[in-house]
């Protein structure tokens, strides 16, 4: 990857609908060159989809919490990853060092929500505790980081 695939990454990640003409007008290379190259990003998995951001409190969702999880022993980990894959709200989900063996973002409609997800950890086998945490306020939330030019 060079700084071409950098400056073609930098414009879909402002805006993955953009065409190739727009990037290519973008970091002045021709249209096919762009396509080859997305192409090529895409076929070795630096580029692994594409998808959309919402506005989760237009949708309804007002409450954001993080939740750090221990489990008794390793050898839970399996079924708690299962039930975390299974739970639409769970939305991120970090196996970690420290006192904690996860962290968990959650975001749901409300604290009853939220409540529902924390009896369904509580209930997974292996799970020894738990800390939740109320976002109060999102200050940044980048999903990926480019290396720099």
């Amino acid at each position: 990857m060079d700084k071409i695939d950098i400056k073609i990454l930098s414009c879909l990640k402002k805006n993955a609908r953009l065409t190739a003409s727009a990037i290519s007008d973008e970091i002045n290379l021709s249209v096919s060159a762009v396509i080859e190259r997305i192409k090529k990003l895409e076929a070795s998995g630096v580029i692994k989809g594409y998808t959309i951001e919402l506005d989760q409190e237009k949708l309804g969702n007002n409450v954001v919490a993080l939740m750090e999880v221990s489990l008794e022993h390793p050898d839970y980990n399996k079924e708690f990853i299962d039930m975390v894959e299974k739970n639409q709200h769970i939305v991120a989900c970090f196996y970690q060092t420290g006192v904690y063996d996860f962290v968990l973002q959650i975001i749901t409609d409300s604290k009853e929500g939220l409540e529902a997800v924390y009896k369904e950890i509580k209930c997974c086998k292996g799970v020894s505790k738990t800390e939740t945490h109320f976002v109060l306020k999102t200050i940044k939330d980048v999903f990926c980081v480019l290396p720099e030019e």
